[in-house]
């Protein structure tokens, strides 16, 4: 069993419950999957068992299963919230498809040259937070897909802000080096509180070790208690 246990903070609004868990013996656990509140998306061949675990966990209604641009590295390669989900250029017509008739949401290939667009685009379905290097040009496409504002902002130095942060509609986690500034202006743009944290030991890249929806967070085995009472702050009601 990867699962090691799990911990549950709880307070007068919600009931958040956190899981430890790791997939392909990765505590990476983000790479390869992305959640809403209704879905889950994994890679195809990936364990029936592991599937069903994470959709309980997530109290979500479906698992999706789908590959994209041949990869199964979901969490990399997509972004979605309750709205849409976006995909890079290289992703096939027929993994388009798959996507939009089982999630039925809006599903677009997003018109850039960058591919691991999940490293560069966090959302919730208040906000889009999105890296300087699209420029203004996608702004509108991003908005039209995901129906949210965008905003475009670098995270603790580094470009890659999909990586930094994670978001939901309930907190959002971000690279313990943001600046008050960088948190600040991420919180208005996603509407929630943002706590600087990291993941799987000390690990600051929290995309790819987070799994979240509004109703639960799994994140890598590797995480220590200290992180996930950070965690617990982090996505609380």
């Amino acid at each position: 069993m990867d699962s090691i246990g799990s911990y549950s903070q709880f307070n007068k609004k919600l009931s958040l419950a956190i899981f430890r868990y790791d997939v392909y013996k990765s505590p990476n656990i983000g790479l390869f999957a992305r959640a809403n509140d209704r879905i889950i998306i994994t890679p195809p061949g990936f364990a029936e068992t592991k599937r069903n675990r994470l959709k309980e966990y997530l109290e979500v209604e479906k698992q999706v299963s789908a590959s994209i641009a041949g990869t199964r590295l979901i969490g990399a390669m997509a972004v979605m919230n309750n709205n849409g989900i976006l995909v890079p250029s290289i992703a096939s017509h027929e993994e388009i498809q798959i996507l939009k008739e089982a999630s039925g949401l809006n599903v677009e290939s997003l018109k850039s040259k960058f591919t691991a667009i999940g490293n560069l685009i966090a959302t919730n379905d208040n906000g889009a937070v999105i890296s300087p290097l699209f420029g203004c040009e996608l702004d509108q496409q991003i908005r039209d897909v995901l129906g949210v504002p965008v905003h475009s902002i670098t995270v603790g130095g580094f470009i890659q802000t999909g990586s930094m942060i994670v978001a939901t509609n309930t907190g959002a986690a971000v690279h313990p080096k943001s600046t008050e500034k960088e948190i600040e202006i991420i919180s208005e743009a996603l509407q929630v509180q943002v706590e600087p944290l990291t993941i799987n030991g000390g690990v600051p890249f929290l995309s790819s070790g987070i799994i979240a929806n509004s109703k639960s967070v799994i994140v890598g085995r590797l995480t220590s208690g200290p992180e996930l009472i950070m965690l617990s702050r982090a996505f609380r009601a």
